[in-house]
């Protein structure tokens, strides 16, 4: 614990003063101590320890310690270990009659993080062959690759492939398209996602940052059909506050157009009105009124 809170802090030299009170105390570190050297190693740039350490962690792999074998995964992969990675791999697959789904994940994360995507879909195409969870979190790392590199044709397509095969998509495949298209701005999609993702939980926790992302796109767009497309979203949620009809009046204000009965929703939606609520209302008081009649803008 004293060793994993220094390298919490990227502290390098009072991580390996630890590392020798250990030695002292003739405790013998095992594979959870090297680990976590390595990771701090690789953090400062230190590879020449990394190497040496990586090594001690490799030689308390075995088949009753399992779980080594996964950090030595993804430790390859922070060293940007392309054969080592693959060694690993290999002997694991000699050892093991059969990958777990946490040992796929790791292994196709690895994959990503060192950009050998053609390798990260056959080893997801093997582990769609033989798992019988469905665990939708691996199939999300696939997805992120694609979303992370654009392709939001292609990440559409998985999304189908996943629903295709079993694989229920969770919250966070939800969230993952949202904010993929939230990049290329098309707010159709950004707002048929969210929906989805909220949708997808029993108890949603609201994302601030991202309700305030889209907020912030359709604001700049004057766009107050899909705004109260997000309002509704939000209300059904349970999640309506005066920040967020404050950004609804500045996405009318944009639009040059007066909100209908703002107060009476307010009102009915337990929401205070502040200062900056109560001049924006005055301020698209003298623009036009809105049309945007297809909404159940109230309950």
């Amino acid at each position: 614990m004293w060793l994993t809170a220094c390298a919490s802090q990227n502290d390098v030299e009072t991580a390996e003063k630890v590392f020798m009170e250990l030695k002292k105390s003739k405790l013998d570190p095992d594979w959870v101590t090297y680990s976590t050297l390595t990771n701090l190693y690789i953090k400062k740039d230190c590879l020449e320890k990394a190497a040496y350490t990586l090594k001690e962690v490799e030689k308390r792999a075995s088949k009753k310690n399992r779980v080594t074998y996964s950090s030595l995964l993804s430790l390859h992969a922070n060293m940007k270990d392309k054969d080592g990675l693959h060694r690993t791999w290999s002997k694991m697959k000699s050892i093991f009659n059969k990958m777990n789904d946490a040992e796929y994940n790791c292994m196709i994360s690895s994959l990503v993080k060192l950009g050998e995507f053609g390798r990260a879909e056959n080893l997801y195409n093997e582990w769609e062959s033989v798992s019988a969870t469905r665990d939708s979190r691996v199939s999300n790392i696939v997805l992120a690759s694609y979303i992370n590199r654009n392709q939001m044709e292609d990440a559409e397509k998985f999304c189908e492939r996943m629903v295709q095969k079993g694989i229920t998509p969770c919250y966070t495949t939800w969230e993952l398209l949202t904010c993929g298209h939230l990049k290329t701005e098309r707010m159709e999609k950004v707002l048929e996602y969210f929906k989805k993702a909220v949708c997808s939980v029993r108890k949603w926790t609201p994302d601030i940052e991202l309700i305030g992302d889209i907020f912030k796109n359709l604001e700049e767009r004057g766009d107050i059909e899909g705004a109260e497309q997000l309002l509704v979203i939000l209300r059904d949620a349970g999640h309506v506050s005066t920040m967020i009809y404050n950004s609804l009046l500045r996405t009318y204000a944009k639009a040059g157009k007066m909100p209908v009965i703002i107060e009476e929703r307010m009102q009915k939606d337990n929401v205070e009105l502040d200062d900056k609520t109560h001049k924006l209302i005055r301020t698209t008081s003298t623009m036009c009124v809105s049309e945007v009649s297809s909404l159940p803008i109230l309950k």
